[in-house]
């Protein structure tokens, strides 16, 4: 069973430095290398659906640039169903400034024609929402389109996922259509007002309407509670890490895929953390997405004691 995705999101180039190190402010240092490589938060998303095997859609945007050319043709080689990304000829290709280092990676993102993504584009994609089982969102393009695409969702009945990426205060009407929210820890501190204890925060997001917060923690695994239930946790999977650019997106892709094809949800996380584990031993948030042969692989030899 193939599961029908529509991912409405980013499509970015990514110009990727490698340092030894951070800057201090006001420091210059050399670069070990440069890359650009196809990215976005919604594009990353949707070539790691593709790879899985769903089949997925992507609405979004592009410039009129050469950079275009390449995101799209990324879109294409993975399987992506690319008509209704559509190319804004006032406005650049968003863009994503990366600095990976040894320890951690920075970012910083120009929005670009990602910001003219808009409630006319998922009006004039209805009907590919209509035959979709779920909708993936982040928050790369405007919020205003973010609340829409879900009440449209919800009315249409599909299961709404959300990577609340790059993270901000969200209201309650779009927080009540979210089937899946899914913030890192940082995240999710600041959508529940600062709270930092764990369960508190998660408490806080179910209390306005989200069904169930998945909140990834890095090494030490997930967390995720559904309303009315206990909290549950599950380890993460230890890996060589080359570049983790792309680890959110590709658990996101790996947690809706499992979802489509109807594993419990205790072994819904653990096969996006293995999603995951694999995307970060690779270099490139879309040249890194494993495809399902590579999961099944490494479930098969990475078990407990990898966690």
């Amino acid at each position: 069973m193939r599961p029908k995705i529509v991912v409405i999101g980013s499509l970015n180039m990514d110009l990727v430095v490698q340092a030894a190190r951070p800057p201090v402010m006001g420091e210059t240092i050399l670069g070990k290398s440069m890359q650009f490589v196809p990215g976005g938060k919604g594009a990353n998303q949707a070539v790691a659906l593709a790879r899985l095997g769903a089949e997925v859609s992507l609405i979004g945007s592009v410039g009129k640039d050469f950079f275009a050319d390449e995101l799209v043709n990324s879109l294409e080689s993975a399987g992506v169903d690319k008509t209704a990304v559509k190319t804004i000829e006032s406005s650049s290709t968003g863009t994503a400034f990366i600095l990976l280092t040894e320890e951690e990676n920075s970012i910083v993102v120009v929005p670009g024609a990602n910001a003219y993504c808009t409630k006319e584009d998922i009006d004039a994609h209805i009907d590919m929402i209509k035959q979709a089982d779920f909708v993936l969102l982040q928050m790369e393009i405007p919020l205003e389109t973010v609340c829409y695409v879900s009440q449209v969702a919800k009315r249409l009945g599909k299961t709404v996922i959300l990577n609340p990426a790059p993270a901000q205060k969200l209201p309650g009407e779009l927080l009540a259509c979210i089937d899946y929210l899914t913030p890192n820890e940082t995240e999710l501190a600041i959508l529940a007002d600062g709270e930092p204890e764990l369960e508190k925060g998660i408490d806080a997001l179910l209390a306005q309407g989200v069904r169930t917060v998945i909140t990834t923690l890095g090494a030490e695994g997930v967390a995720y509670k559904t309303s009315g239930q206990a909290l549950q946790r599950v380890g993460s999977y230890r890996v060589p890490v080359v570049d983790t650019t792309g680890a959110g997106d590709a658990f996101n892709a790996g947690l809706t895929y499992a979802l489509g094809i109807g594993k419990p949800q205790a072994e819904v996380i653990a096969f996006a953390n293995k999603v995951a584990a694999l995307a970060v031993s690779k270099f490139g948030a879309q040249l890194g997405m494993p495809t399902l042969e590579e999961v099944l692989r490494f479930a098969e030899t990475c078990h407990l004691e990898c966690k």
